[in-house]
This record gives C-alpha cells, structure tokens and sequence, in this order.
C-alpha cells in the first residue's frame, strides 16, 4: 500500500500504460520538458524520450488534430489540454471529427485518443481556468466522458480510458490533484463505465462525480446528526452513465439528490433527473433535486466558495427531499 496524491497517480497510470504499450504517447503544451503545468507528465520524457511525450505549440485544434492522425495510423494518443476552459477552442476537432470518425468508417477505424483535461473550480484560478465543460461533451455522440473522484480511480480508470477503442474526455477534478489516499498497486477497479456505491444509505441517494465526491462524503457524514441516512454513489464515467447502480440505489432510498459543480441548466442533474424519473417513477417519494453551481459564467476567485457546491448546500436539498 502507498500513500499517493492524485496526480503522482495519473503520472504512475501514464508511465504503465507507455511501458506496456510503445504505441502509447503523450502530447500536449508543456508535458515534455517542464512535465505538466500540474506535474502529471513528469519525467515521461526523460523516462520514454522525446518521440513518444513530447511538447506541441499552444494550439489546442492542432493538438486534437494531430491526435486523431496518429490514432488513425495505429497509435494510442493522450493530449493534455492545459486547463479546461482551453479546450472549448478544440471544440470543433473533438466534436466534428474525434467523435465521429470510428462512426463514418463503419467501425473499421477506431480512434484511441484519450483527452486528458484538468477541470472544474476550487484553485482560485483565474478566467478560462476554471471550467465545467462536461455537458458539452456528454451531449456528443462517440465520445465516452469519465471522471475519477478518488486517487485509486484517477489510476486505473486512465489506465482503462487509455486501452479503450473509443475516444475518451478525461477529465481530471484539479481542486482534487493533491488528495492523498493509499493505492496498492497495481490497483484493479470497477470496469471503466461502471458507477461505484462510496457509502451505504437508506434515506436519500446521492449522486455525485469527479471534485463533489469528497464533498457528497462529507455531506454523507454529516447526515447523521441530521437524521439523515445518504447513499452515495460515485458516476466515474458521464457516457455513458451507468442506469443500472443509479435506480438500484434509487429504488432502495426512493429519494434521489444529484450534486455537480457546473450550471444547473442543461447539466448532468438534468439529464438524471429524467432519467430516474421516467424510470423509477413509481417509487420516487419525492421529485429528483439537484445541488449545483449557479446558471452565470464561473466567479472570480474571491467568491469562488460561495458558488460551488458545497456540503451544506447538498445536505440542504437532502433534508428538502426528506420533507416532501
């Protein structure tokens, strides 16, 4: 057992899967030589060289583009987009292209990119450096979108993400990179689009993913002295979502809470909340409630904590649900 951050986890999933497989390489602004703005990519270069982690010009279209040229001649590319709100100028590539290309073929090209993307808010970063860009993503066809909320799953799902034929969004919960936990390595986990139950509960489910894991635990903890019994479960991967743990843990509590840090028009929640409901209507006691950010542009710094969602928001939509 060794206590590792999140993102010594990352770079000990990278370094594994490059050794495993030469065809594995790592591309993106600054993963070379100075090994990630974040460090994830540290010492892949001297470890591996230059023709398989190697710098790109600040240009994320270029990045993608490129991705998607190696994938296609038997390549398994990862690119690092530096901070979430940068990758909305690879939009078009990863969208017209990346998404659909195994698609157009009729399977017969698959395209085994992982896009590594440090997301959400909680670093007092400033404009275009702190972003929930999942939505977008999860709405394109092709796309498989996963997120790990724990160390262990920072690990093995990048390791997963990396040997899957479909082009993956990784994206990597940043307020959460230096979270300590102990992983045993190799560290083998639930398969790459299956939701994980974190705590068990009987009163209210609550559903959360990537940074708000921790904090749905925090709430869950705190639940007691509430009167509350949560369930906590764990999405992992947004696409595809994994019905068959979310109405399980819905049919048992017959509450549902959804927690995300992005907007709450059009988020995640939404797509869930009809879901469960078209579902498991008949033992819902109580509408689906969502804890989420707020429908405005992401906050400067100063008042960053009181837009993200927060284990009292969350216990509050809990006791609401409780009370219908």
């Amino acid at each position: 057992m060794t206590t590792v951050t999140m993102v010594q986890a990352l770079n000990r999933a990278l370094s594994d899967e490059m050794e495993a497989d030469p065809d594995v390489i790592v591309l993106g602004e600054d993963v070379g030589t100075l090994g990630g703005v974040f460090r994830v990519t540290d010492q892949l270069q001297a470890k591996f060289g230059p023709h398989r982690c190697f710098d790109t010009p600040l240009a994320e279209v270029s990045i993608i583009g490129a991705s998607i040229g190696f994938a296609i001649y038997g390549r398994r590319p990862v690119p690092e987009i530096q901070f979430d709100g940068f990758a909305h100028t690879a939009f078009e590539q990863i969208v017209s292209q990346l998404a659909k290309y195994r698609n157009k073929t009729r399977g017969t090209v698959a395209v085994p990119v992982t896009v590594r993307v440090p997301y959400g808010g909680g670093i007092g970063g400033i404009e275009l450096h702190g972003e929930s860009p999942e939505s977008y993503w999860i709405h394109t066809p092709g796309l498989r979108v996963v997120t790990p909320g724990t160390t262990s799953d920072a690990y093995w799902l990048l390791r997963e993400s990396i040997r899957c034929n479909d082009p993956v969004i990784f994206l990597e919960p940043k307020r959460r990179y230096y979270l300590r936990e102990d992983v045993e390595f190799p560290f083998t986990g639930a398969p790459l689009d299956k939701a994980v139950v974190r705590a068990e509960g009987t009163d209210v489910t609550l559903l959360a993913y990537g940074p708000l894991v921790r904090t749905a635990m925090e709430a869950a903890a705190a639940g007691p002295a509430d009167g509350l019994s949560i369930e906590v479960v764990d999405l992992r991967s947004l696409s595809p979502l994994d019905d068959e743990t979310i109405l399980t843990s819905v049919r048992k509590t017959g509450r549902c809470v959804v927690a995300h840090e992005a907007q709450r028009t059009l988020g995640v929640g939404a797509e869930i909340a009809a879901r469960v409901s078209e579902a498991a209507f008949d033992v819902l006691q109580a509408p689906v409630l969502r804890a989420t950010g707020f429908d405005t542009p992401y906050p400067p710094a100063r008042i960053e904590q009181y837009w993200l969602p927060d284990a009292e928001r969350i216990l509050d939509r809990a006791t609401q649900a409780m009370e219908y």
